[in-house]
């Protein structure tokens, strides 16, 4: 059974940092193509940034320069560093893995439950 695990979320004020940690069971991480997702309240869920299996990474132009995604492929663990935070970063933010490529799509088969970030000015 494939489960996908995020924490680390947390109240934070604008300007400081948070790291998030996705922890996977029951696939290969190093196989698979990561991303983080986050959805505000009452906004759709849109893509952070992705990490392909290559290593190679993309990120959303609201983040970019803000936010760092690595992964541990022999712990099966995927991060996302979050510096500079802003109030517009409020969201619950998850992780998702897939073998195939989908880059900021939605569409990838597995999904974690999500961490809730708030940002206060």
């Amino acid at each position: 059974q494939v489960q996908l695990m995020e924490y680390g979320g947390g109240s934070v004020q604008a300007g400081g940092s948070l790291t998030l940690t996705c922890t996977t069971r029951g696939i290969d991480l190093d196989r698979y193509q990561v991303a983080w997702f986050r959805e505000a309240l009452g906004k759709e869920r849109e893509g952070v940034g992705f990490i392909a299996d290559d290593g190679s990474t993309s990120y959303d132009g609201s983040v970019k320069g803000r936010f760092t995604i690595s992964r541990d492929n022999a712990k099966n663990t995927l991060y996302l560093q979050m510096n500079s935070l802003k109030p517009e970063d409020s969201a619950m933010y998850y992780c998702a893995a897939d073998m195939t490529w989908y880059g900021l799509g939605a569409e990838y088969r597995y999904w974690g439950q999500g961490t809730q970030v708030t940002v206060s000015s």
